[in-house]
C-alpha cells in the first residue's frame, strides 16, 4: 500500500519528481504518483486529498513549477505533512516556484526543498524520515542509506 503521494502539476514534471520516487523505492516505501494541477484540475486535487488518508497516505510530496501553487493548495486541504519541490519550468529558472512554495501564510505550512531533482530526492528522504518515526523498518533503511552514502566518500582524493 502506498504511504507517500507524489503529486505533480504536469506530466513534464515527472522527470524531476522521479528522483523522489526512486529514493522512496530504495527505502522500501511505496508511493502513489499522480498528475494533479492546482489550477487546471482543482476538483481532482480536492477529491484525492479527501481520500488520501483512507488510502494509507502518510505524507504528500508536491512538485510544481511557475506559480507553483500545488503544495500550498494541498496543504490547505489536508492535515498530512506536505513537502514542496519547486521545479525549474519557467523563464525565471525556478525562482518563481521556489518563492511560491516557500512563502506560505502562517497556519498552512509546506516544508520546501531545493529546486529540481536534488530537492525531489531530499523530499523523498524527508518523507521517509517522517514515516520512520513510527516504523522501525523504515528507520533501519534510512540508517543503511546513510551508511552506504558515507561509504562512497573517500578519505583522500
Amino acid at each position: 500500500m502506498a504511504r507517500v503521494a507524489i503529486l505533480m502539476g504536469s506530466p513534464n514534471d515527472h522527470a524531476v519528481m522521479e528522483a523522489a520516487e526512486k529514493v522512496l523505492a530504495q527505502l522500501g516505501i511505496e508511493c502513489d504518483v499522480r498528475v494533479i494541477s492546482a489550477h487546471r484540475t482543482p476538483a481532482r486535487l480536492t477529491r484525492f486529498l479527501a481520500e488520501a488518508e483512507d488510502l494509507g497516505i502518510e505524507v504528500v510530496i508536491c512538485g510544481a513549477g511557475g506559480a507553483a501553487h500545488l503544495a500550498g493548495a494541498a496543504a490547505a486541504h489536508t492535515a498530512l505533512p506536505v513537502l514542496g519541490v519547486p521545479i525549474d519550468s519557467s523563464p525565471l529558472n525556478g525562482w518563481d516556484a521556489l518563492l511560491a512554495t516557500v512563502q506560505m501564510p502562517p497556519g498552512v505550512p509546506v516544508a520546501t526543498f531545493g529546486v529540481g531533482a536534488w530537492g525531489a530526492k531530499n523530499a523523498g528522504i524527508f518523507a521517509a524520515q517522517i514515516i520512520a518515526g513510527n516504523d522501525p523498518a523504515v528507520r533501519k533503511a534510512i540508517e543503511q542509506f546513510r551508511e552506504d552514502q558515507a561509504a562512497k566518500v573517500p578519505e583522500r582524493p
